[in-house]
């Protein structure tokens, strides 16, 4: 066989062997592959006490975390000084806990038509904040598949709701608690990064484990203040209030 004759009979194999894996590679099944995301190596669980001079609060908080001062609210100072961060700088956390005295008078941020925010004074009513609570929740409702909330009291007498946000909802983890005289403290955990509901999942249980015992070692430590359980009823008119407001 000639050079020429050759190079045309190599030439043709290859465009039939070409030809025969592109329609072998349509009619197979296309698999698709998960995505894939980095492990994380979680610290052993351990715990130090929160309390400081004049704080009406105390608990317990994971030693791998830190507690800062929350310094603004909307480019503003907090109404009062116990208004404290839990930052988790490992897992780019933090929980926001915001403290308001019942009864209390407040400066709230109202927004206006233009996207600006206006102060406006009021007093701190319980059934407001319990309510306000719920609809900072429900706020998420746009991209969330589900919202749970439960009814808690702890072996301190302490009673709140905590919230499960499903979804992909920049907080998955919320709650409040209070003793409905005189104390009222929000939680939200946040992350400082895209919310994705996968990838964020075992970080978010982990740090539920030590959200648990943040709110099962909580105390209040006001001289006056009593711990009572948080009304049914109460919690129940609350929620057909935010039904029928929407």
């Amino acid at each position: 066989m000639s050079i020429k004759k050759s190079l045309k009979y190599n030439t043709a194999i290859f465009v039939l062997c070409t030809f025969y894996f592109i329609l072998s590679s349509c009619n197979s099944t296309y698999t698709s592959k998960k995505n894939g995301y980095f492990k994380v190596d979680f610290p052993e669980r351990k715990y130090v006490s929160f309390q400081q001079e004049g704080f009406p609060y105390t608990f317990e908080y994971p030693a791998y975390a830190k507690v800062i001062k929350d310094s603004t609210y909307f480019d503003s100072n907090p109404e009062n000084p116990y208004w404290i961060n839990i930052d988790f700088p490992q897992f780019g956390g933090r929980i926001f806990l915001s403290y308001k005295i019942i009864g209390g008078k407040a400066i709230y941020k109202i927004k206006q038509q233009d996207g600006t925010y206006k102060d406006s004074a009021a007093l701190n009513v319980f059934d407001n904040m319990v309510n306000d609570a719920f609809n900072l929740t429900n706020k998420n409702q746009a991209i969330t598949n589900a919202i749970k909330d439960s009814l808690m009291h702890t072996p301190n007498g302490v009673t709140g709701v905590f919230f499960k946000v499903g979804g992909n909802a920049a907080t998955a983890k919320q709650f409040f608690l209070s003793d409905t005289i005189k104390n009222f403290i929000r939680g939200a955990l946040y992350f400082d990064v895209t919310p994705n509901a996968d990838s964020m999942r075992p970080v978010q249980d982990f740090l539920q484990a030590d959200i648990e015992h943040m709110i099962n070692t909580f105390r209040w430590i006001n001289k006056n203040s009593t711990s009572e359980k948080l009304p049914v009823a109460m919690f129940n008119n609350a929620q057909a209030e935010i039904l029928k407001d929407k």
